[in-house]
C-alpha cells in the first residue's frame, strides 16, 4: 500500500490534527521558513517531506527543541543539495545511508531518505533500504518518537500518528512498538530509561516486562554503541536519575556488577554541576565519579567493555590511582611543593573527582590550591639562562631548574633576579 493511500486511511480513521500554529509559535521564524521552503522544493520534485521524531514529540509537549530531523520519500542528498543552494549553506553527505546534514547560519538540519530496516541477528546494525514514511516510522524505538508532520504545502502541519504516540504523551508512557524491539536493538533499553527520566514518564507495563526479560541482550551490543548511550545519558540534565533507575532494574549492573546509582553518586553529580556552572560537567568527570568505587581490576574491565578512548580511559585510571594519595594530601603541614608533586601528572577530571570524593577538608583545600594556582607556577629562569650563567649543560641544569620550581612553589623566591641570586648561592 503506497504512502498516499495509507495516510488517506489514517485521516478517515481519526480527526486530523494540524500543528502549523504550534510550529509557528514554538520554533524560530528562520526554521519555520526553511521547512516551508523545503516542503515546496520536495513537492516540486514529486516527493513528500516530513518533520519527524523528537522535535514532533517536543512540539506536543511544549518543550524547546530546535534539532530538526526531516525525512523525504525520495532522495535526501539531492534535496539537501538543492536546499543548500537556496540557503547558501554547507552540507555533509553520507551516501552509504543516503542522509545529509545541512548547516547555515547557526542552524543545523538532518535530512534522511525514508527507509525500512531488517536485523540479521540481535544486536547487529540494521540493513536499510529506501521505503515509505510508514516503514520509516515503524522502525523507530518508542511510540512517542514515531510521529511525523507533513511539510508539503497542501497538507502542511498535519500530524501522522500511527502508533498512538500522542495518547502515550498524554498518559506519560514510554512504550516500544513490538515484542522484539529490545531483542533487535538492546540499546533501546538504555534509551527507554533516558526518556522515562528526562520526561518524568513511566515505562508501559508490557514494555517494562519485556525490558526485564531482554536485559541479557545488552551483551549482544558492541562497547562503542553502549558507550554512546552512556555518554548521551551523562549529557542529560540529571543523569543520576537514569543511573538510579538503571540500577533498580539491574541494567547498570550489566555494565559492571560493582557500579552503583545510589545517593552518594547523586550527591557528587550535583556537586560537580555546581563546580562546573554555568557549563555542564564534562562527560569524563561524570564517568570518573561513576567508576570511582571500583578497584583497579574492575576499572580495567569497565574500560575494556566500553572501549573507552584514551583520554577517558586515562581519567578513570588516574581517578582510581589518585585515591591512594588522599591520605597524605590530608596532612595540614604539607608544603606547596609537596602538594604539587602528589598531584602533578594526573588528569584534571581525576583530580576534581578525588576532590569531590574526599571526606577531608584539608585534602580538598590542597587540591583546590593545586588546581587554581600551583599547577601554573613555573620558574622564570630557563636552561638557556643558566647556560649564560656559565653552568655546564647536563644533569646539573635539570636539577637546578627543579629546585627553582620548588622554591617558586614554596614562595622562597618571587622574581627572576631572586632566582639568579639563589642559583649563585647554591653554586657557592
Amino acid at each position: 500500500m503506497n504512502s498516499v493511500v495509507t495516510c488517506a486511511i489514517i485521516r478517515k480513521m481519526a480527526k486530523i490534527t494540524n500543528l502549523a500554529n504550534k510550529i509557528e509559535k514554538q520554533l524560530p521564524a528562520e526554521l519555520v521558513n526553511f521547512m516551508q521552503v523545503a516542503g515546496r522544493v520536495a513537492t516540486s520534485q514529486g516527493q513528500n517531506l516530513y518533520l519527524v521524531g523528537g522535535v514532533v514529540r517536543d512540539l506536543l509537549l511544549g518543550r524547546t527543541n530546535f534539532d530538526l530531523d526531516l525525512v523525504v520519500e525520495g532522495n535526501a542528498i539531492e534535496l539537501a543539495q538543492q536546499l543548500a543552494e537556496i540557503n547558501q549553506g554547507k552540507i555533509v553527505t553520507y551516501p552509504q545511508f543516503n542522509t545529509a546534514k545541512l548547516q547555515w547560519s547557526q542552524w543545523s538540519v538532518d535530512l534522511a531518505t525514508a527507509r525500512s530496516e531488517t536485523y540479521t541477528k540481535p544486536g547487529a546494525l540494521p540493513r536499510v533500504k529506501s521505503s515509505s514514511i510508514e516503514s520509516d516510522l515503524s522502525r523507530r524505538d518508542f511510540t512517542i518518537n514515531t510521529m511525523a508532520i507533513y511539510l508539503s504545502p497542501s497538507r502542511y502541519g498535519e500530524l501522522i500518528d500511527m502508533y498512538g504516540g500522542r495518547n502515550d504523551l498524554k498518559h506519560k508512557l514510554v512504550r516500544i512498538l513490538h515484542e522484539k524491539s529490545f531483542i533487535d536493538d538492546a540499546t533501546r533499553i538504555w534509551r527507554s530509561l533516558r526518556y522515562e527520566q528526562r520526561l518524568n514518564f513511566q515505562l508501559g507495563k508490557n514494555t517494562l516486562k519485556l525490558l526485564k526479560r531482554d536485559i541479557p541482550m545488552l551483551d549482544t551490543i558492541s562497547g562503542d554503541r553502549i558507550r554512546y548511550e552512556l555518554e548521551c545519558i551523562l549529557q542529560e540534565e540529571r543523569p543520576e536519575k537514569v543511573l538510579r533507575r538503571a540500577e533498580e532494574l539491574n541494567v547498570l549492573q550489566r555494565l559492571h556488577p560493582a557500579l552503583k546509582g545510589n545517593g552518594w553518586l547523586a550527591e557528587k553529580f550535583e556537586q560537580a554541576r555546581q563546580l562546573s556552572s554555568p557549563n555542564p560537567p564534562p562527560v569524563g568527570l561524570y564517568l570518573a565519579l561513576l567508576a570511582y568505587p571500583l578497584t583497579d581490576e574492575e576499572n580495567e574491565r569497565l574500560i575494556s567493555r566500553l572501549r573507552l578512548p584514551k583520554s577517558l580511559a586515562q581519567a578513570l585510571r588516574d581517578s582510581i590511582s589518585l585515591k591512594t594519595k588522599l591520605q597524605p594530601l590530608a596532612n595540614p603541614k604539607l608544603t606547596p611543593s609537596s602538594i604539587y608533586h602528589l598531584l602533578h601528572g594526573y588528569s584534571s577530571p581525576a583530580i576534581i573527582t578525588n576532590s569531590l570524593a574526599s571526606d577531608s577538608p584539608v585534602a580538598r583545600q590542597h587540591i583546590h590550591l593545586f588546581l587554581n594556582k600551583l599547577r601554573y607556577v613555573k620558574p622564570a629562569l630557563t636552561g638557556n639562562d643558566l647556560k649564560r650563567m656559565s653552568i655546564t649543560p647536563g644533569p646539573q641544569i635539570k636539577e637546578i631548574l627543579q629546585r627553582l620550581h620548588e622554591a617558586r612553589l614554596d614562595g622562597k623566591v618571587t622574581s627572576k633576579q631572586g632566582e639568579k641570586e639563589l642559583v649563585k648561592e647554591w653554586l657557592g
